[in-house]
């Protein structure tokens, strides 16, 4: 038995409340060491006497499923209901050879008596308190979210277009190009993205800001002059309300913009400004004579001098932001905040930040910027959710850039779902691209079976999927200024190969839902099934540019199935052929 492979750890994303009554546990071995594993335990306070009279712990066994497989490791699961919510327990790992007792306090043999009884030897999860359980709002779940970057979206209302704006989708794209991109042209967009099957708009910063990006915001309590006014987004957030929409605007906390008021007010008075603690502040001055920025002075979003970053710690400063995240909620009854580089702000104002916002809208989604393992941030008390680049990763570089294989890629979606709890994983914000990474259709270089292939896995793991802007036209971009590109109106859009595939990947993913298991996995094509008590779907790929016969799982040789994505009834046989990155999804009848 490979013992340094076997982990296991209580109160964790190993052992963890999936709901008020529910106990998830897991256990990792190495890959085909352990033939079976039975969960060992009960509550610590159940003693019974036994045939001498004498009480003693009464322990309980139960048969854990092997849930998944990478090339290193499996993975054991089981759920349990403990009556009086408190559990101790252990494992009983059998490897065919040799039989042993896995607790907190180490292996032992399963007929050492002594151990077996000790009841503070064994893994504890106290008492499932039912305010520590980990809750998202339920609505995410069924939520197909569209990311809109509104100065590039639709130009709506040519009268506050700014000075220097460009004809729609001319010249070259940089950083500085204005193309009069706003509101009402997303208003006037709506009834488009309900046909496409979209019920959760995305929207990065609407605020006032000289940039195109809006993430060097002036005034957070002020629409954008160039995007619109009060009027007009309360009159958006309504329209989506009512087509069943809901509506994220995008917080930039960790910096502020150079013009921004308070900043300009330390520029201005140095250590005499009543601001100066509202920032990290080195040394004064932080402008030189000829009011540029000294490099040095003070601390910014990266290396940006015209992004100071705002000390959050600070007790005036912390309230500002919180209060901004409620004044949208209440004035204007937004759904959500995204939050940017959400990772170097502290644990302790985002604890704040969620308590304050979860008492104005219970319902309200948070999700957090981060490109890493978000493990601390999404213990219940901050964040529901993070933008989960290891599943971006995992698609892209599988399907578009052909850089991991099959087993590389359930390796990675795998360590992704092991890397939290499940029901972090049911909320988390799942994507392809963003305005901060090159276009899913530049990095598969055009290629519409790759394209439409890698749509299809967004859409069907766990997760809420969100597609950029464009993506449904093809639109590309190599970096994260050429990837934010005008978006291509014509009145065709509805019948491009893209918008119909994403239609029909969203028409799906909103009917089934649930589990995922991988079944099958060999020279880049796959098998996998996605499950709850209702139904059961499998997906058969091929990620080749070649046609490829596959060989069938035995739940679906010999069957008649629904293909479900084309709506046709199929008999198989003991295989299954598919073009070059071709799919289809299947139920069996």
């Amino acid at each position: 038995m490979i013992k340094q492979a076997i982990y296991h750890r209580a109160k964790s994303a190993y052992a963890y409340a999936y709901d008020k009554e529910t106990l998830h546990i897991r256990l990792r071995s190495a890959k085909n060491d352990i033939k079976s594993v039975k969960l060992l335990g009960n509550d610590p306070y159940d003693w019974q006497p036994n045939e001498k009279g004498e009480y003693e712990w009464c322990l309980k066994s139960t048969p854990m499923i092997k849930q998944h497989s990478t090339s290193e490791f499996d993975y054991w699961f089981i759920e349990i209901k403990p009556t009086y919510r408190r559990f101790k327990y252990g494992f009983i790992l059998n490897d065919g050879i040799e039989e042993l007792l896995f607790i907190e306090r180490g292996f032992f043999s399963v007929e050492d008596e002594v151990i077996k009884k000790d009841v503070n030897s064994y893994f504890a999860f106290p008492y499932l308190n039912a305010e520590d359980v980990f809750k998202a709002p339920d609505w995410v779940r069924d939520t197909m979210w569209y990311q809109i970057f509104p100065e590039r979206f639709a130009n709506g209302d040519d009268s506050i277009s700014p000075e220097n704006v460009l004809p729609w989708g001319e010249g070259e794209v940089t950083i500085d190009s204005f193309y009069g991109g706003d509101l009402q042209g997303i208003v006037d967009k709506l009834d488009y993205l309900q046909e496409l099957g979209i019920n959760g708009l995305y929207l990065t910063p609407i605020f006032e800001s000289p940039s195109t990006h809006k993430y060097d915001t002036v005034d957070y309590y002020k629409i954008d002059p160039h995007f619109g006014d009060d009027a007009i987004f309360k009159t958006l957030v309504n329209e989506a309300h009512q087509r069943g929409m809901k509506v994220m605007l995008d917080a930039v906390f960790n910096h502020m913009g150079y013009h921004s008021p308070q900043w300009q007010d330390v520029v201005k008075n140095g250590e005499q400004s009543e601001y100066k603690d509202w920032f990290f502040i080195h040394e004064f001055p932080v402008v030189d004579e000829e009011g540029a920025p000294i490099i040095g002075t003070y601390e910014t979003f990266s290396f940006t001098p015209y992004m100071p970053k705002i000390n959050t710690n600070h007790k005036e400063a912390k309230q500002y932001l919180i209060d901004i995240a409620l004044y949208w909620i209440k004035e204007f009854g937004i759904d959500a905040w995204r939050l940017d580089v959400a990772n170097e702000i502290s644990h302790d104002f985002w604890r704040d930040f969620r308590k304050a916002v979860k008492e104005a809208n219970p319902d309200l989604y948070i999700v957090g910027e981060t490109w890493h393992d978000s493990y601390a941030w999404l213990l219940g008390d901050q964040f529901d959710a993070v933008m989960n680049y290891p599943l971006t990763k995992a698609i892209l570089e599988f399907v578009a850039t052909n850089h991991i294989d099959d087993q590389g890629f359930v390796d990675t979606i795998v360590e992704a779902l092991y890397r939290y709890p499940a029901n972090v994983n049911d909320v988390m914000f799942n994507l392809l691209d963003s305005h901060d990474t090159p276009r899913l259709a530049t990095l598969a270089d055009g290629c519409e079976g790759k394209i439409k292939l890698a749509y299809l896995l967004l859409y069907s793991l766990i997760g809420s999927p969100c597609i950029f802007y464009g993506s449904e036209v093809g639109l590309e971009g190599d970096n994260d200024t050429r990837s934010r590109q005008c978006m291509i109106w014509t009145d065709a859009a509805c019948e491009m190969p893209y918008f119909t595939h994403l239609k029909r990947c969203i028409e799906l993913r909103k009917e089934y839902s649930g589990n995922l298991e991988f079944i099958y996995h060999h020279q880049n094509t796959l098998i996998y099934r996605k499950f709850d008590e209702h139904h059961s779907i499998y997906f058969i790929i091929n990620n080749n540019p070649y046609h490829l016969t596959i060989p069938l799982i035995p739940e679906l040789k010999n069957k008649e199935v629904h293909e479900l994505y084309r709506n046709q009834i199929l008999s198989f046989d003991e295989t299954v052929s598919l073009d070059s990155y071709g799919f289809m999804v299947v139920k069996a009848r």
